[in-house]
């Protein structure tokens, strides 16, 4: 049959063929690209919960010694050599805190969103099955980057 359509000239593709080869690669196309930005904002996201529990690692490190019984500064996690975050967390000029009026009970840690791209849809969906980590819904609802609160409790 494709004989037929071709006529005398056995070479290349007709018109038909060439349609429906781009008409698949843009299927594929309209499929793959929301997948791809939809992983690329989760990433943004990931970023913030990654450094939320970095800190949480290092402060459990810091009260694994004994005589730490206060809550620690970020210059003393990491066995004094300070702790490695991203973007402006990295800094201390994101407002990241550990926060705790009493370190037996509850230490809070809070770190905010740097890069500003985390997604709004997953910040309000992002929180723990307990309820207690998850994404500020507050500071949401008043405009401010995201922060990302995570507690440990021993």
């Amino acid at each position: 049959m494709l004989q037929k359509l071709r006529g005398n000239n056995s070479k290349g593709f007709t018109l038909i063929e060439l349609m429906i080869v781009i008409a698949i690669i843009g299927i594929l196309a309209a499929i793959a690209i929301p997948n791809f930005i939809a992983y690329r904002n989760k990433t943004f996201c990931t970023q913030t919960e990654s450094d939320a529990n970095a800190i949480a690692s290092a402060v459990a490190d810091y009260f694994s010694i004994p005589s730490h019984v206060d809550i620690p500064t970020f210059a003393q996690l990491n066995g004094g050599n300070g702790i490695t975050l991203s973007g402006l967390n990295a800094t201390g000029d994101a407002g990241t805190t550990l926060v705790s009026a009493n370190p037996d009970v509850n230490i809070t840690i809070t770190v905010q969103d740097t890069s500003t791209r985390c997604p709004s849809e997953y910040r309000t969906s992002g929180q723990s099955p307990d309820g207690t980590d998850g994404w500020d819904t507050t500071a949401l609802a008043s405009g401010v980057a995201g922060i990302y609160q995570k507690y440990i409790t021993p």
